[in-house]
């Protein structure tokens, strides 16, 4: 049996855990739970789960096939040890932001088996972007498994070079903050051109969302989508003018991108 032992269960985790749990992946006596706000360890307890204060209540021949770690990044390094028991059977799984997989080997040994990933807050609701990269100790099959858990919480993506879970923080780790602060400025814009603020908020977000939804779900590419809604010399084609003229949008998006990558490396824990 594919146990699982979710140490974290805020509310990334605890979205996690729902997602296991609705699909059917894992049946609820297959997850462990450790969480030591009394809280948020009995919401998780109501799901049928076993939840434990600590680490020390978990038994040794428990033999967890995941680990995964959803908690603060600054209180990683006090968590780690006492999973040491468990590195040379189970694969541990970060999704701790700027936590490299160097400390997870310092303080569970070289030869275990890491992956490191990236979600967003849109995985809260299973439509979240996680990017993964897997050590050298990760096996196809269980590299395959964990894919199959991050995938109820949204899209899934690999990468090959570690250094490239910073580009993905710079994209889609901060990317759903952009996307807000574009909302934002639509909302403006359109209470500035008359709208009511209500009104403009409703069609700012659902703007958003539909156009996300439709590049989503559509064959096309984006860039067909813009050109099938710009007519020539039409409304769309002043705005784009404006956003796209000199390449305006994309430098600016891409000096905010680079910003928050080099960002991303400063804060890197090893």
């Amino acid at each position: 049996m594919d146990n699982v032992v979710l140490v974290g269960c805020g509310n990334m985790g605890f979205a996690m855990l729902k997602g296991w749990l609705d699909a059917g992946i894992l049946k609820p006596d297959q997850v462990t739970v450790v969480e030591p706000t009394d809280a948020l360890r009995e919401r998780a307890a109501t799901l049928g789960v076993h939840a434990h204060a600590n680490a020390s209540r978990l038994e040794d021949n428990l033999a967890p096939r995941i680990i995964l770690i959803a908690v603060k990044p600054q209180v990683m390094r006090d968590v780690l040890p006492a999973y040491e028991r468990f590195a040379a059977g189970s694969t541990f799984v970060s999704v701790a932001a700027g936590v490299k997989v160097g400390l997870f080997e310092e303080f569970l040994g070289e030869k275990t088996a890491i992956i490191r990933t990236i979600p967003n807050t849109p995985a809260a609701i299973g439509k979240g972007m996680i990017v993964t990269f897997r050590n050298s100790n990760v096996s196809d099959e269980d590299a395959a498994f964990v894919d199959t858990l991050l995938k109820t919480s949204g899209k899934v993506a690999a990468v090959d070079d570690e250094k490239l879970i910073d580009v993905a923080t710079a994209v889609s780790g901060s990317g759903p903050a952009y996307v807000f602060h574009f909302i934002e400025c639509l909302t403006e814009a359109a209470v500035v051109a008359g709208l009511e603020r209500k009104t403009a908020e409703l069609l700012a977000m659902q703007t958003v969302y539909g156009a996300g939804v439709l590049a989503a779900s559509s064959e096309d590419t984006p860039t067909t989508l813009r050109e099938q809604v710009t007519s020539p010399k039409g409304t769309t084609a002043a705005a784009l003018d404006v956003l796209m003229g000199h390449d305006k949008l994309k430098r600016l998006m891409i000096r905010a991108v680079f910003k928050a990558h080099q960002r991303a490396i400063e804060l890197g824990t090893y």
